[in-house]
């Protein structure tokens, strides 16, 4: 059987197709960079302090009313009622009445909110603060939870109905769950729309990437799966602060973050389905047909017959072998590590700057020279190399901010930006060798489930930062070690570079082989390389 790029090399690598499939999909990735991430602006908390109705109080007594707990309490007043008696007696807080000896209450009447910052968000709106404070983080979770559940069953429906349906489904999904997220009368009906809307987020993320994955060949493949897609969401991350910057109410936000994917209706007409799926489903002549179309595109001549005695695998192989369950299992280590650090820092954006918007542009901008160096990784250095790097240097800067002195702020943040950095390439570089190492009929549900298993991790970052209430340096200890436990685990995945992608799961069992970290250690750098 001749492999799928040895009977697609005459289409060549960088032509009008390929160009246009490449950009295609890269720019559908960025509803999901600016998408992703809104929750950091929609569920952001503004300074905030019990609502005093309209009574009639002297003016010492209407400052006096909140208490002072190093600034304004957020949860309590001095009761009213008290209060308007005092105050009608002609009684001067703080001279002839001692503060610390009146009875306090809750926010009985709501809160106030400063509009310095926001118009508006989810928390003003719906009162998410004090007992209800929990709701905050808990939003996120929801959104990652559908992401989750995303993950899983759009790469089994994806293996089972194709790339383009799911892409362009999931797509719809978000676009109109996100719209719909405007209308919400209570935070229970937002969670609940930000849970579908989480499904569609990274199943269409997932869907692009194995597509890309799946037409393109050689170095444009390994271009578009390391740098293209990556900077496709980072541009898409730093889009999202200046958005929030010109719309400062949450539901004008939204607005804009969802009407943009009406924007790739058309591209249904442009991105073809995956010939490698069809192949894999025996659907030979559609496969043919697509690649004859992308000739035509590319100027090419086509053969008469472009996959001769081509076999066909049809159907969803069961994982029996334990080569590969035990390489299954190295990488669900490797990506739960990967997503609780990357959504764990960048989550944590509103303390890096007491502007938030500054924040989330320097948490989005890191990720770009992190995405370009996993090309070059990708390009140059073996994979299992480059994941195992990243993760100690991840691990460890997340270790040393422990030993920086509070008088060195500025060294703390780079250390923290450092773990950033390391966090988006482990993460871009992962999706990637993933790809790589499970074959086409697996491809996708083996991408589907490791992103799914991710998003445990992910789904729990939002509350790692609690555990800085019992130790500051907690939660960077907590996914310090992580990343260095699964740096060693990764030394038992196979390597990937220069080798053709896996059709079937023979293909996939003859490159098992064990490897002594003797020979990883001896490493020298090869020369670049190009698939043909």
């Amino acid at each position: 059987m001749q492999d799928y790029e040895d009977s697609v090399a005459f289409l060549g690598q960088w032509g009008r197709f390929q160009q246009v499939v490449f950009f295609l999909l890269c720019s559908s990735i960025l509803p999901n960079g600016f998408g992703g991430f809104s929750v950091v602006f929609l569920t952001d908390a503004p300074r905030h302090h019990c609502l005093v109705p309209e009574v009639n109080l002297t003016q010492d007594w209407s400052n006096a009313v909140i208490p002072i707990e190093v600034q304004l309490s957020r949860c309590s007043r001095f009761r009213l009622d008290v209060v308007r008696n005092l105050s009608a007696q002609g009684l001067v807080p703080g001279r002839d009445v001692n503060l610390t000896d009146l009875e306090q209450e809750g926010c009985v009447d709501g809160w106030s909110y400063s509009r310095d910052v926001y118009q508006s968000t989810i928390v003003s709106e719906f009162d998410l603060v004090c007992r209800e404070q929990w709701k905050q983080p808990f939003t996120s979770t929801v959104f990652l939870l559908g992401v989750l559940v995303g993950s899983f069953f759009s790469g089994q429906l994806s293996d089972r109905f194709g790339r383009k349906p799911v892409f362009f489904g999931t797509m719809a999904l978000q676009t109109i769950f996100s719209f719909f997220q405007l209308f919400s009368t209570s935070w229970i009906v937002f969670a609940i729309l930000a849970f579908i809307n989480g499904i569609g987020q990274i199943s269409n993320y997932v869907a692009a990437f194995v597509l890309g994955n799946e037409i393109l060949t050689g170095d444009v493949r390994v271009l578009f799966s390391s740098l293209g897609v990556c900077l496709g969401f980072s541009i898409g991350y730093m889009m999202l602060p200046l958005f929030a910057y010109f719309l400062r109410g949450w539901k004008s936000l939204l607005l804009a973050i969802s009407l943009p994917g009406l924007l790739y209706i058309p591209l249904w007409w442009f991105i073809p389905e995956s010939p490698r799926w069809l192949l894999s489903q025996g659907r030979v002549e559609e496969a043919e047909s697509i690649v004859r179309k992308a000739a035509k595109w590319n100027k090419v001549q086509a053969p008469l017959v472009i996959f001769e005695d081509y076999d066909i695998h049809v159907g969803l192989p069961k994982l029996k072998s334990c080569k590969t369950r035990h390489r299954t299992h190295c990488v669900l280590k490797e990506t739960f590590t990967l997503s609780l650090g990357y959504y764990g820092l960048s989550l944590n954006t509103s303390q890096l700057h007491a502007n938030p918007y500054i924040s989330c542009f320097l948490s989005a901008a890191v990720e770009v020279p992190a995405n370009i160096s996993v090309w070059l990784a990708l390009r140059y250095f073996p994979r299992r190399l480059s994941v195992i790097s990243i993760l100690l240097v991840g691990g460890l800067s997340l270790y040393f901010l422990q030993l920086v002195p509070e008088s060195l702020s500025e060294l703390a943040v780079a250390l923290e930006m450092v773990g950033k950095f390391a966090m988006t390439a482990g993460t871009s570089l992962n999706f990637a060798y993933t790809a790589e190492l499970y074959p086409t009929v697996l491809r996708n549900t083996a991408t589907g489930t490791c992103s799914a298993f991710s998003r445990v991790g992910s789904s729990l970052a939002p509350f790692l930062s609690q555990l800085s209430a019992y130790f500051k340096f907690l939660p960077y200890i907590v996914m310090g070690t992580l990343a260095v436990v699964s740096a060693f685990a990764v030394l038992f995945l196979p390597e990937s570079l220069g080798r053709p992608l896996p059709q079937t799961i023979q293909q996939m069992h003859e490159r098992e082989r064990w490897t002594h970290i003797i020979l990883f250690l001896s490493f020298r750098l090869p020369e670049p390389w190009t698939e043909t």
